[in-house]
């Protein structure tokens, strides 16, 4: 290990795969990155397809690491990843079981089994073992659904042949030649893992028709030894993967919020709002979730969250689905080129809503819309809406913290993600939420989490180097916006969103 000082994160994205070599400053040395195929077979439904994930990780792996010969100065390798999205495949083979793709996160089609399970009255009991809801978000829901509408795939399962593992466990498959595991943070979105116990939960199994005999992975805390490397995307083999973290917990750790109170929101496909409680579970009957992150060392601790399953996509759907844009950040100028949206509202539950409103029958609408009304708006409006649904769950978290005994009080809110690149989408975001909005000056702080636990778990770094409060040039968007206007802004949003609820 002597001389290998530098630790390699993997960040398996929902549209794509990066790679980044950080220093224990939190320094990038080198960098890669690439997209992937969506398909939506259907309406509502979302795949991957898990080689080419594998392929698009492998890639970027070897273009960070050829630079410079830096493959000879990883000391350790950490790993985050789009939660919820899951893969079944082979226990012999190592590839996708027959008919199935990754199915991901956003993929609606499991709506009626969870209505179903909601219509039985079995949301309450499900809430109090995973701190989630009954929504096709989870990968519980959507493995039920596969077992039955592909061919053969139950009988398999029940002679113990697959495998299930969301991203991260389908990448340390095979980087490691077959070691199955994953996180706690990975495991709690799974609506099968008991966040309570800490366990696999052999009645949330059955609850969900899932076979027991499928086979799940180990699970570990998020900074330790997964496994080591085998020779797989351009790496020596012996390098050991000593962290793992589903993105958002990832994104947490790295702007060390590890300790009751800490909070931040990253902006990428989807939204999401994290409120660190410690070693409290509080389960929220109000729209929120709970779930696991990790504690300065990388164990298990609790959080609140609030997820939003569209935000950067909108501004990805301007681009690629109706062709007004040409690039995310074109965005940012063509809003500024208005002074307001027009009264334009966006609503974009492409894939219905999620926190507070867990509908996933809503779907996206415009209102407002004027002879007046011109591409700037539409594009304004899109980028608003990510600030609106943000400010819909910050609302109810702060609620919540206020009347906690001893309370939480928000002094600010923390950012990361790609989507914070955009200052007019973070200025409208402090002016609704009347707070400072923070930036820090590295906006991957999902890869920066994983390294700080990979950094940790091969004891190259102490839990306390590296904090990335330390890191300089943060940007504070202040509010600017007179608390009335932000009032009947967010009042006239919430009139459209009932319209689609």
């Amino acid at each position: 290990m002597s001389g290998r000082s530098l630790v390699l994160s993997i960040d398996q994205g929902t549209t794509g795969s990066r790679a980044f070599v950080f220093s224990e400053d939190g320094r990038v040395v080198s960098s890669a990155y690439r997209e992937f195929t969506q398909y939506y077979p259907r309406p509502g439904w979302v795949e991957h397809d898990p080689m080419e994930i594998l392929r698009s990780v492998f890639r970027v792996v070897e273009e960070a690491v050829d630079r410079r010969g830096l493959w000879k100065r990883i000391g350790a390798i950490g790993i985050t990843n789009q939660r919820e999205t899951f893969v079944l495949w082979d226990r012999r083979t190592g590839r996708p079981v027959a008919g199935s793709r990754a199915i991901v996160w956003q993929c609606r089609r499991s709506a009626e089994i969870c209505a179903d399970l909601r219509g039985r009255g079995l949301e309450r009991a499900a809430r109090a073992r995973t701190g989630l809801v009954l929504d096709p978000y989870f990968s519980g829901t959507k493995v039920r659904w596969m077992m039955d509408h592909v061919a053969g795939l139950r009988a398999r399962v029940k002679i113990g042949d697959v495998c299930f593992g969301t991203i991260d466990a389908w990448l340390l498959w095979h980087l490691t030649g077959g070691t199955h595991a994953t996180d706690f943070t990975n495991a709690s979105r799974t609506l099968m893992f008991n966040i309570r116990k800490r366990a696999w939960d052999p009645e949330l199994l059955d609850l969900l028709g899932v076979p027991a005999a499928l086979h799940l992975p180990a699970v570990r805390p998020s900074a330790g030894r997964f496994g080591v490397t085998r020779g797989a995307a351009g790496l020596p083999g012996g390098i050991p993967i000593t962290g793992m973290a589903g993105d958002q917990q990832a994104a947490l750790f790295g702007q060390g919020a590890t300790r009751a109170g800490g909070m931040k929101n990253t902006y990428g496909t989807g939204c999401f709002l994290m409120l660190h409680t410690g070693d409290r579970f509080v389960l929220s009957g109000e729209g929120l979730l709970t779930t696991l992150a990790c504690d300065s060392a990388g164990g298990p601790a609790y959080a609140l969250e609030g997820s939003v399953f569209i935000a950067g996509a909108a501004v990805q759907w301007l681009r690629d689905g109706i062709e007004i844009i040409r690039s995310s950040a074109e965005s940012e100028r063509w809003a500024r080129s208005v002074p307001d949206s027009a009264g334009v509202v966006v609503v974009p539950a492409f894939t219905g809503l999620g926190a507070p409103h867990w509908r996933p029958d809503a779907r996206g609408a415009i209102f407002g819309l004027t002879r007046g009304a011109t591409r700037a708006h539409l594009i304004r409006a899109t980028l608003e809406s990510i600030a609106y649904q943000t400010c819909d769950v910050f609302d109810l978290m702060r609620s919540i913290c206020s009347t906690r005994k001893p309370s939480i009080r928000i002094r600010e809110l923390r950012v990361d993600g790609g989507a914070t690149r955009n200052n007019f989408l973070m200025q409208f975001q402090a002016d609704l939420l009347g707070l400072p909005v923070v930036r820090p000056r590295m906006a991957e702080l999902t890869s920066w989490g994983a390294a700080r636990l990979a950094g940790i778990g091969a004891s190259m770094w102490s839990a306390g180097s590296a904090d990335p409060a330390g890191l300089s040039g943060t940007t504070v968007f202040r509010p600017r916006l007179s608390r009335a206007r932000a009032a009947a802004l967010q009042k006239k949003w919430r009139i459209c969103v009932r319209r689609v609820v």
